[in-house]
């Protein structure tokens, strides 16, 4: 509360600067950055939707920012060029910073003050916004959250950014990881961008950046990372993270579009719960992922070895092994041992089931 109360009072001194035939532009809408969150010793850009301002795409503007520091001090008449804003088109101004560089600041010192308070400019400052207050998001959380995978935001869109955090501590076989890198792609792999440690260009574009001490961060845009055409529907982004040169890997991840409604998950089953070799044996999965339509199995009783598959659809994928004529003749079966697999090489299920002796 007094920081807050502290940076009004703050901007009230300084109201000298604005009493000069000042034209009022409006509010600043909407804010963002990317990486959607980052260090204040990482470079960052901030965007500013002034769509409902009165500044023109043709004007030049400028950022004035008093707090955690002010750079551009006493230069409210004739703004530096180091304040100047880019302008991306469609009413969307960004500036880019380092804010330790920019503030002159330790991380520490911009932790503690008040925030990043501005108002936005023309060069001379007769025309200006009202003042406004650029968010931060705090992810030092992660450190200790024992997560293996966190991203801002949960659900991403198509043509905003996404952080995506890794805490390779929880990966087996991550240790003294040189490099660590993303193969991921959109909508169940239809988009990829492979992890392709021969091509020096996608080692460096995969390639998530060092946080220390065994945490990493990849920022991305999924339209322009993906190259996905005008009018894609992104339903969702799976990935994987990749030690050095694949020497080790992580399970597969999906975090699904903010846009996008998820089906529910695949359920697997056999039936029935109880079974001889004189019986025939179902196995259903149901919910299943685009593209998967079929599940291929293998089955090992004894020295015997029974393998098919079944065909279906996204709804389901259903059939019976005839365990009666396959394991004619084979005497005192325990078990068997069943391996599915989908058309796409995963694995469902990976089990040893027990056989009921039947009375003689």
């Amino acid at each position: 509360m007094k920081k807050f109360i502290y940076t009004i009072l703050l901007a009230l001194l300084m109201a000298p600067n604005f009493i000069k035939a000042q034209e009022a532009a409006g509010a600043v809408g909407a804010m963002s950055s990317f990486p959607v969150v980052y260090k204040y010793d990482e470079k960052v850009t901030w965007y500013f939707d002034l769509s409902g301002t009165t500044f023109a795409e043709t004007e030049d503007l400028y950022i004035w920012i008093w707090s955690p520091s002010e750079p551009d001090a006493g230069n409210w008449e004739n703004s530096s060029d180091f304040a100047k804003l880019k302008y991306e088109g469609n009413k969307i101004w960004s500036f880019s910073l380092t804010p330790t560089a920019y503030f002159s600041k330790t991380p520490e010192d911009i932790a503690a003050s008040a925030g990043f308070w501005f108002r936005l400019k023309n060069k001379n400052g007769s025309k200006q916004s009202e003042v406004a207050n650029m968010p931060y998001t705090d992810f030092s959380s992660f450190y200790t959250a024992n997560e293996l995978i966190r991203a801002y935001p949960t659900k991403p869109t198509i043509d905003k950014g996404v952080s995506i955090l890794f805490n390779a501590n929880l990966a087996p076989g991550f240790a003294g990881a040189s490099s660590v890198h993303i193969h991921s792609g959109l909508n169940d792999w239809d988009l990829k961008q492979e992890y392709q440690s021969w091509l020096p260009d996608i080692v460096e574009k995969t390639k998530l950046k060092d946080l220390g001490n065994g945490f990493y961060k990849m920022d991305l845009v999924p339209k322009t990372y993906y190259n996905a055409p005008d009018g894609y529907e992104m339903k969702n982004l799976v990935f994987l993270m990749v030690k050095d040169d694949w020497a080790g890997t992580t399970p597969d991840q999906v975090l699904y579009a903010g846009t996008y409604v998820p089906p529910p998950p695949p359920v697997f089953a056999f039936f029935p719960l109880q079974i001889s070799q004189k019986d025939f044996l179902g196995m259903s999965r149901k919910n299943n992922e685009s593209g998967v339509n079929k599940l291929i199995y293998t089955i090992t009783a004894g020295a015997k070895t029974i393998s098919g598959e079944f065909s279906g659809g996204t709804a389901e994928i259903k059939g019976f092994v005839n365990l009666v004529s396959e394991l004619n003749g084979i005497p005192n079966l325990t078990e068997i041992h069943v391996l599915v697999k989908d058309n796409k090489d995963k694995t469902i299920s990976d089990t040893s089931i027990p056989l009921k002796t039947l009375d003689k």
